[in-house]
């Protein structure tokens, strides 16, 4: 029981987010070196979020590899619309 409560609070805070329109920074599970920014359009019982004018915010740099360019700190990388699979989510914090 619980659990249910606790899913249905996260669930209310999304969508306190995508009422307000707001830009929000979601914090990946796996991957440190940067931060998605963007609005909340859309989201699931599963927790899975559509992000509107999504992009990546590096908050580490990285160096290149050959299949990959060098990326500093700080630097956006604009991806447009996505949908972001809930279990890849560790926190979600909106920008003032």
């Amino acid at each position: 029981m619980l659990a249910i409560d606790r899913l249905g609070y996260y669930q209310n805070v999304i969508f306190k987010h995508l009422q307000a329109g707001q830009l929000v920074h979601i914090w990946l599970y796996d991957n440190t070196e940067f931060r998605l920014e963007g609005k909340i359009i859309g989201f699931d019982e599963f927790m899975n979020v559509v992000l509107d004018n999504a992009s990546e915010v590096w908050v580490k740099s990285k160096k290149g590899t050959p299949h990959r360019e060098a990326v500093e700190k700080g630097a956006r990388v604009s991806l447009g619309r996505l949908l972001l699979k809930g279990e890849n989510i560790t926190l979600i914090e909106a920008l003032k």
